[in-house]
């Protein structure tokens, strides 16, 4: 994952967020990267504090960046499709202040993704251009996941996004105020002494939840790119044997 975003953007604009446990095996790993680059999150509780963190840093470096948010345990084969999306996305998001995530195709009823469903019927799988979210569902039961199939309405959700860290910064503080609030002294703390002492004290406090249940499916500001390049999430067993 590192090395494709290396395609992407400059190696001081990526950061690795990571449980603290992981800090020496990221370092092996990625010996290049900056010891500041690297957010040690002291518990797991999902997606949405792991974003909040990295937003209010961004945000400390560059009030207006632009970011891309994205799992490391993706198979990307066609990375030069990937690539040209990710610029094209980045592009769009110069001039529209929105929530972008990248929708697969779905080839199959699964139970291991999100769905998220786009306005404008059959047609929407086709198109090459962002189209508004009507909904975002988080991982279905089979019968559920079949419907949303059958309806061809629907991608899966890669878990990449895009969007620009004040616009995520507004939409999580009307959203999940529960979250940011936690993180309130953010632009005295990150990039001092005390980070990650007040890390740990936000993170102890903080709920397990997801961008996509706090966030993305209560904003009026999602919006789906349709993904193009051949893509398999290795989060189990079972996705890595579909990938060979």
């Amino acid at each position: 994952t590192y090395e494709r975003f290396l395609k992407v953007v400059p190696q001081e604009n990526i950061i690795v967020v990571t449980a603290d446990r992981y800090h020496d095996l990221v370092k092996e790993q990625i010996p290049e990267i900056e010891e500041r680059n690297i957010l040690l999150e002291p518990y797991s509780k999902n997606t949405a504090p792991c974003i909040a963190y990295a937003t209010y840093t961004i945000l400390q470096r560059d009030p207006e960046a632009t970011m891309i948010v994205s799992p490391a345990d993706h198979m990307i084969n066609d990375e030069a499709t990937f690539v040209n999306t990710m610029d094209y996305v980045i592009g769009y998001l110069s001039g529209h202040d929105v929530l972008m995530t990248l929708g697969v195709v779905p080839t199959r009823p699964d139970t291991n993704y999100g769905y998220v469903q786009a306005c404008g019927g059959r047609e929407v799988l086709l198109k090459d251009e962002p189209v508004q979210v009507k909904t975002f569902t988080e991982k279905p039961d089979l019968e559920l996941a079949k419907v949303f199939i059958g309806t061809g309405e629907f991608f899966w959700n890669s878990g990449i996004f895009l969007w620009k860290a004040r616009t995520i910064r507004k939409e999580m503080e009307k959203h999940l105020p529960e979250v940011t609030d936690l993180f309130k002294g953010w632009d005295k703390a990150i990039g001092t002494p005390i980070e990650g002492e007040f890390i740990t004290g936000a993170y102890t406090d903080c709920m397990n939840i997801s961008i996509d249940y706090g966030v993305m499916e209560k904003t009026d500001r999602a919006w789906v790119y349709p993904a193009k390049f051949d893509w398999q999430d290795i989060g189990t067993w079972e996705s890595l044997y579909n990938s060979i």
